[in-house]
């Protein structure tokens, strides 16, 4: 069939999520009458093959790639038994994640996005061979007593997360030509299930991987598991600029810069986010939690990731009633508030255990604190739900209110955000468990969350007041 193009028309209506309580009302205009969809809706994927075949290479790619990051964390623990190394991880790959960001938009609004896709997804995979050999030859050196120096995985790591921030921006900058407009809030709902597969199966696998058979396999899993994303991409069509190209550079650039001047709500979603992943991002920490605070070690890593994972999923398996909410500004407000909320929750639980209220913990899995871990899930979930909630909102908001030749750009300084904030986040999490304590950074933190969001938003009443139906940036 001919894949449906954005430029071809379609309602501009988009949606919201239906955990939320109605913001706005309206109905979707496509919808049968007198019926709301409770569950998620999959017309993205039968409306679009190409959308349908890029979604499933993505997810099952996305796997592994979580898998390599509870694995690198793992790693570098294991070699420094240093929560500050591990959040330099991401604190390394910072600055060339945010040049890839700039550069990686300004590459899918002047190339085939198509192109731009397999290149950049190439390069990751390749990054993941190199882990795999690094992680193979420090298990070669604990025989002898010997380890492997730590930053060539910060070299790999880098490498890879430049990859995929571009490969990550080109993604979103696909859907609106493959898919028509008022199908775009419905195909972020399905990307959110894709997201929480994503973070529910690799981060509990990897823990259950490392725990059993080593670091190693767990990155070769990877190796595989990426090729899946290729097929995605190939089956692609063709996706050249449309109307005037604007060549990398510094006048590309500029224009992009000039864009979000004059786009007040788009700019707001970006500080936002930025808010709640610099002061809300506790996966720094799990390592520690795992071995000192709730015990279990690798194994407590990978259910914590996995429970947010899990609230992702669900969020969006219910994301059926997606045309219901306009106000999507305040939708994005009132998520993250809820988000800062369960950050400061497994700041009391962290807290709690440190001054020895449930008792001792170990390594081992029998040495878990199971009344601690259930709180700690319930935070994580918790956590996963409402960002799910905010993504939804913030993505339908990029792609339906920037047009076209901006949208490459647009999603390369969102990929910044997505990528930069939560790194910052790392630093900021290592540097106060360090300095304070380890219950320190969720628990400060979510209640910076929750006042900055509120004063932000208030300060500029325009986001509040953004509505769907009338797609302004």
């Amino acid at each position: 069939m001919t894949e449906p193009q954005l430029e071809s028309g379609g309602d501009p209506t988009t949606g919201a999520h239906g955990i939320l309580p109605p913001i706005g009302g309206g109905t979707d205009p496509h919808a049968a009458p007198g019926k709301k969809r409770r569950f998620v809706d999959l017309a993205p994927l039968t409306a679009s093959p190409a959308f349908a075949r890029l979604w499933i290479g993505n997810a099952i790619s996305g796997i592994g790639a979580q898998m390599t990051i509870v694995a690198v964390g793992l790693q570098v623990f294991d070699m420094t038994a240093s929560t500050m190394m591990v959040a330099l991880v991401g604190g390394v790959a910072l600055l060339p994640m945010v040049v890839a960001g700039l550069w990686g938009g300004m590459l899918a609004d002047a190339f085939d996005r198509r192109l731009v896709l397999m290149l950049s997804s190439l390069t990751g995979w390749l990054a993941v061979l190199g882990l795999f050999a690094l992680s193979s030859w420090d298990a070669a050196l604990i025989a002898d007593g010997q380890r492997a120096e730590v930053w060539p995985f910060y070299v790999l790591t880098t490498i890879n997360t430049v990859a995929a921030t571009i490969s990550g921006a080109t993604r979103s900058a696909v859907t609106p030509r493959i898919l028509p407009t008022h199908l775009i809030s419905r195909a972020a709902a399905l990307n959110g299930i894709a997201m929480g597969v994503m973070l529910t199966v690799g981060p509990a696998a990897a823990g259950v991987l490392v725990a059993t058979i080593g670091l190693p396999i767990t990155f070769a899993v990877d190796a595989v598991l990426f090729t899946a994303g290729f097929l995605g991409i190939v089956g692609l069509p063709k996706l050249p600029p449309l109307g005037t190209v604007a060549r990398p550079g510094l006048a590309s650039l500029l224009d992009g810069v000039a864009f979000m001047r004059q786009a007040p709500n788009i700019r707001m979603s970006f500080i936002v986010d930025i808010v709640a992943m610099t002061f809300g991002r506790p996966f720094a920490l799990l390592p520690a939690v795992g071995a000192v605070a709730i015990g279990g070690g690798p194994v407590t890593v990978g259910v914590l990731t996995a429970a947010a994972a899990m609230g992702t999923l669900l969020a969006s398996l219910f994301s059926g009633p997606v045309a219901h909410v306009h106000r999507h500004g305040l939708a994005v407000s009132r998520a993250i508030t809820v988000y800062g909320g369960f950050v400061a929750l497994l700041g009391l639980v962290i807290l709690a255990m440190t001054l020895g209220w449930g008792g001792p913990v170990g390594q081992d899995w029998s040495q878990v604190s199971w009344v601690a871990l259930g709180v700690a899930c319930l935070a994580f979930a918790g956590m996963g739900a409402s960002d799910e909630i905010s993504a939804i909102f913030r993505s339908t908001m990029m792609l339906t209110a920037a047009p076209d030749d901006m949208r490459g750009r647009t999603q390369g300084l969102f990929m910044v955000v997505v990528a930069g904030g939560p790194r910052i986040g790392d630093l900021y999490a290592g540097a106060a468990a360090t300095l304070i304590a380890l219950w320190a950074p969720p628990l400060f933190g979510g209640l910076v969350i929750i006042v900055l969001i509120a004063v932000l938003t208030r300060a500029q009443r325009t986001f509040l007041d953004y509505d769907a139906r009338t797609p302004t940036p």
